[in-house]
């Protein structure tokens, strides 16, 4: 085998195996739209990350192009269309996400609901003086409603886990329920779901009907002193808008991994308590990391070896 791969950033093992029989080259850092242009003529593979363009402008200056290959789940950094033009397969790293994603979802909201981050800060800076009554006080889980938007993998994964703390799950999304899955959550409306819903879970893909779902309207339409939780994709949520549902006391609170203009964060966020942050984090454990690696790996290993990708993604709009 043989062939130039270009990588945006230096990834886990196997990674490294590549070197053995292709010219695998780094850049070390995220890359914008003109930068990626001008390295990628010449280059038979590109592996990509989820804050890299892959713009039409970056896929019409490669000459040798023959995969694309997203370390993550998400490809909406890739223009997709222009790249079935040219023939470039688009690929992703599906699945291995899923319990890590979910699982820093329930620990966003532990985080608010018994507001460990406040704890910790009073802690450390010498402000715990002893127990009190009302000192730090939250708010169960058990008995609350928690709506999950877009029961897919991941949205299932989260609905067994906030089952499991005694929470009644309900769902919004396209597909229909599959009633022999005991972790797929009963069908409700979106209007429902924000009025019931104590807690409102994000587990949706970004596409032009989901970018900025969660507005102004949308918050005016949620259950008061409700929690909103987004490890989805950050421009789902209008972050000024958010803000302002904080201040308004129209929400409680937020936890967010994924951000509107990532890595920039609207400032009045970043100085709210209510709100939890994590640096979109939503995959990264040593396991998951290592694997989207090996999916990666295999897939760029495929296509140069003259076979088919075994995670391809589709085009924009088409159906798998």
């Amino acid at each position: 085998m043989s062939g130039v791969i270009l990588s945006t950033r230096e990834l886990p093992e196997p990674f490294d195996s590549l070197r053995g029989d292709f010219d695998v080259r780094v850049l070390g850092g995220a890359t914008g739209e003109l930068e990626l242009a001008a390295e990628i003529p010449g280059v038979d593979a590109l592996i990509c990350l989820v804050d890299d363009a892959v713009t039409g402008t970056v896929i019409q200056a490669a000459d040798r192009l023959r995969i694309i290959a997203s370390y993550a789940v998400g490809v909406d950094q890739i223009d997709r269309a222009a790249a079935a033009a040219r023939g470039i397969v688009v690929t992703n790293t599906p699945n291995v996400l899923t319990d890590a994603t979910a699982d820093l979802t329930l620990a966003l909201l532990l985080s608010l609901s018994r507001r460990i981050v406040e704890g910790d800060r009073m802690v450390r800076a010498g402000g715990f003086a002893g127990w009190a009554p009302d000192l730090l006080l939250g708010r169960d889980l058990k008995g609350k409603v928690f709506g999950v938007i877009g029961p897919g993998r991941i949205g299932k994964a989260v609905a067994r886990r906030a089952k499991a703390f005694g929470m009644t799950v309900i769902a919004f999304g396209r597909s229909p329920r599959h009633e022999g899955d005991p972790d797929d959550p009963p069908r409700v409306s979106f209007d429902e779901l924000l009025r019931r819903s104590d807690v409102v879970s994000i587990h949706v893909p970004l596409t032009e009907d989901t970018r900025r779902l969660f507005g102004a309207e949308t918050f005016a339409k949620m259950k008061p002193g409700s929690l909103l939780l987004n490890t989805a994709r950050g421009p789902i949520v209008d972050e000024v808008a958010l803000a302002r549902a904080l201040e308004a006391g129209t929400l409680a609170g937020a936890g967010l991994d994924v951000y509107e203009h990532e890595p920039a964060i609207t400032p009045a966020l970043l100085d709210d308590d209510r709100v939890v942050m994590m640096p979109h984090a939503g995959s990264a454990t040593v396991e998951t990391r290592r694997e989207m690696a090996r999916m990666v790996v295999e897939d760029v290993r495929r296509v140069l070896s003259g076979e088919k990708p075994l995670r391809p993604v589709p085009p924009e709009g088409a159906r798998r």
